[in-house]
């Protein structure tokens, strides 16, 4: 990691600071909940709005269609042409 500093005291670096959402996410086949990382000082909406293809989610648990969990795990990136809608979810992810 590299830190730069300007004239004035302000510092620069290459790590993009987030932050840990608690979300709950339908896609074309499952609903996911878990934690979407955004960017400090911005929305959910603007991380799927930005310019990449997929979305970082943590400590997620996959839904089948009955409710059931068909996958868990610490690490899941989402396509963001597969999901349907978004929303921020109180509590922790999997309640």
């Amino acid at each position: 990691m590299t830190i730069e500093y300007d004239e004035k005291g302000k510092f620069y670096t290459n790590v993009i600071q987030k932050v840990a959402v608690p979300a709950i996410v339908q896609t074309t086949k499952n609903l996911i909940r878990g934690m979407v990382h955004v960017r400090q000082d911005e929305r959910l909406k603007d991380e799927l709005e930005n310019s990449e293809d997929f979305i970082a989610m943590t400590n997620v648990e996959v839904l089948d269609g009955d409710g059931k969990t068909a996958f868990s795990g610490s690490f899941l990136a989402i396509q963001k042409d597969q999901i349907v809608w978004v929303m921020p979810a109180s509590g922790e992810a999997g309640q």
